[in-house]
C-alpha cells in the first residue's frame, strides 16, 4: 500500500508524465491548432517588441527628450552641476526607462497565475493586450519622460502577464509528442519580436516605432475571438461539455480523442480531491526538485546578461568602436535562423544537450566581448578590437537564441503539476524578472565603469550553467 505522500505525487506529478498513452490520432496536427497557437504566440511577438524597443531608439529618443532637460539645467545651474553628475542624471534617466519594463513585467508575473486560472487563458491573454496597446499608445503621445516611462510600465505589466501565460496555454492545447516544439514557437516569436523591432528602429524615429508595436496587440486581440479556451482549463472549472468540443476540434474531426480526452478527466477528478496549493506550498518536499530547476533555470537565463545585450546593444557597438545599424542587422541575421534551429532541435535532441551547447555558446561570446574591451588600449590589437566585439556579441545571441532562451520557459510549462502550475508559474516568472530588472538597471552604470569588466561578470554565472545542467537528475531535463 502506497503512503499518502507517494499517491499524492503520482496523482499530481506533472502533466507530460500522466498522458504517455495517448492515442496517435489525437497528436495529429491541425488548421485549428496552427491558427491558434499562431495568435498565442501574437503575445509573444508584443513581448519581443518590448525588449527589442529601447536599444535602436536610444540616441534618438535621449536627444529629443533627455538631453533637452540636461541642457536647461545647465544654464540654469552651471555653477553648480558639472558635466560628470549630468551624465549619471543622463544614465540614471534612460536605465529607469529601460528596466521599469522588467517592474511592470514583475507585477504582471505575479498576478498572471491566478488570473488565468480564474478567468482562462484566452481571457488573460486579452487582458494583458489591453495594457500593452495602451502602453504603447502613451509612449507614443509622451512630450515627458514621466509618461514615457509610465508607457513602458504599462507594456511591461500586459508582457509580464503574457510570459507566463502564452507557453502555459500553448503547452496545454497541443499533443504530448508537439508540445516541446510548439511551445518553443514562443520563444521564436520573442526573437522574431526582438529583431524585426531592432531592424525597423535603425530606421524610424521612436514614436512610430511605438505605434508600430501597437499591431500585434490588435492583432492577437482580434484573432481571441476565433480560438478556443484551453480544454484543460475548461476540464479544470468543470465545463465538461465545452471541454470535449474543444479537444475535438484541436485535434480534428476524425480524430479518436477518448484516450486523452479519459487521461485529462482523470487527472482533473484526483487533483479535485485535493485544494490548490498557494505560494507556500511550493516549498513542501515533493515539489522542491521542480522548483529548483525552474527557478535555477530563470535565475541563470537571466543574470547570465542576455537583458544588458538586448536593451542596450546599440550602446554595445558603439562603446566598441561600431556602427550600431551594422550591429543590430547582423544580430537580426544570427538569431532568427538560430531560434529556428533549436524550435526544430528541441524534441529531437533533448532539453539538456541544447542547454549545454547555448551554455558553452554565451561563456565564450561573452569571453569575446571582454576580450575586445580589454584590447581596446593596446595598439597592436586596438583596430581588430571592434570586430571582436562584434563576434562575440553575435556569438553570444546565437547561442543564447539556440537553447536557453527558449527551453526555460518550455520546462517550466511542464515540470508543475496543475494543482499549484499558477502559483509556481508565478514565482518562477517573477525571479526571471526581478533577475531582468537588476541586469537592465545596471547595465548603462557599469558600462560606463568599465566595459571590460561588465563582460567578465556573466561569464561567473555562466560557468556554473553546465554544472547546474550536468547534475541536477531531473527528468524533464534529460528529455
Amino acid at each position: 500500500k502506497l503512503e499518502p505522500t507517494k499517491k499524492r505525487e503520482m496523482d499530481l506529478a506533472p502533466e507530460s508524465s500522466l498522458i504517455e498513452k495517448e492515442n496517435l490520432d489525437s497528436s495529429a496536427t491541425t488548421i485549428t491548432l496552427f491558427l491558434t497557437t499562431f495568435v498565442a504566440v501574437a503575445g509573444s511577438f508584443v513581448f519581443g517588441s518590448a525588449i527589442g524597443y529601447s536599444s535602436p531608439v536610444q540616441s534618438d529618443l535621449t536627444n529629443d527628450l533627455n538631453l533637452s532637460v540636461a541642457e536647461n539645467s545647465i544654464e540654469s545651474s552651471s555653477r553648480i552641476l558639472d558635466v560628470s553628475v549630468l551624465n549619471v542624471s543622463k544614465y540614471l534617466q534612460y536605465s529607469l526607462f529601460g528596466s521599469i519594463l522588467t517592474v511592470g513585467a514583475m507585477i504582471g508575473a505575479a498576478m498572471s497565475g491566478r488570473i488565468s486560472d480564474l478567468i482562462g487563458r484566452r481571457a488573460t491573454m486579452g487582458f494583458s493586450e489591453m495594457f500593452c496597446s495602451l502602453g504603447w499608445l502613451v509612449i507614443y503621445l509622451s512630450k515627458v519622460t514621466i509618461w514615457l516611462d509610465a508607457g513602458r510600465f504599462l507594456v511591461g505589466y500586459g508582457m509580464g502577464i503574457l510570459s507566463f501565460v502564452v507557453p502555459v496555454y500553448i503547452a496545454e492545447i497541443t499533443p504530448k509528442d508537439l508540445r516541446g516544439c510548439f511551445t518553443t514557437v514562443h520563444q521564436l516569436m520573442i526573437c522574431l519580436g526582438v529583431s524585426i523591432t531592432y531592424l525597423l528602429g535603425s530606421f524610424v524615429g521612436w514614436r512610430i516605432l511605438a505605434l508600430i508595436g501597437m499591431v500585434p496587440c490588435v492583432v492577437q486581440i482580434m484573432g481571441l475571438i476565433f480560438i478556443p479556451e484551453s480544454p484543460r482549463w475548461l476540464a479544470k472549472v468543470g465545463r465538461w461539455e465545452e471541454f470535449e468540443i474543444v479537444l475535438q476540434r484541436l485535434r480534428g474531426e476524425s480524430a479518436d480523442v477518448s484516450n486523452e480526452s479519459s487521461e485529462i478527466k482523470e487527472y482533473t477528478r484526483r487533483l479535485s480531491q485535493i485544494s490548490e496549493g498557494g505560494i507556500f506550498d511550493l516549498f513542501q518536499e515533493q515539489y522542491s526538485k521542480s522548483l529548483l530547476v525552474g527557478v535555477g533555470l530563470m535565475a541563470l537565463q537571466q543574470f547570465g546578461g542576455v537583458n544588458g545585450i538586448s536593451f542596450y546593444a546599440s550602446s554595445i557597438f558603439v562603446s566598441a568602436g561600431l556602427s550600431s545599424k551594422i550591429g543590430m542587422i547582423a544580430m537580426v541575421i544570427v538569431q532568427i535562423p538560430m531560434t529556428t534551429i533549436g524550435v526544430i532541435l528541441m524534441d529531437k535532441s533533448g532539453r539538456r544537450p541544447l542547454i549545454l551547447i547555448s551554455a558553452a555558446g554565451t561563456f565564450i561570446g561573452c569571453l569575446l566581448v571582454a576580450l575586445s574591451f580589454s584590447l581596446q588600449g593596446v595598439r597592436t590589437f586596438s583596430g581588430g578590437a571592434s570586430y571582436i566585439a562584434l563576434t562575440g556579441v553575435l556569438v553570444y545571441t546565437g547561442s543564447f537564441s539556440l537553447g536557453m532562451g527558449g527551453i526555460p520557459w518550455v520546462i517550466m510549462s511542464e515540470i508543475f503539476p496543475i494543482d499549484i502550475k499558477g502559483s509556481a508559474g508565478s514565482l518562477v516568472t517573477v525571479v526571471s524578472w526581478v533577475g531582468s530588472w537588476i541586469v537592465s538597471f545596471a547595465f548603462n552604470f557599469l558600462m560606463n565603469w568599465s566595459p571590460a569588466g561588465t563582460s567578465f561578470v556573466p561569464i561567473l554565472l555562466l560557468l556554473f550553467q553546465p554544472i547546474f545542467t550536468l547534475y541536477l537528475n531531473v527528468k524533464c531535463i534529460s528529455k
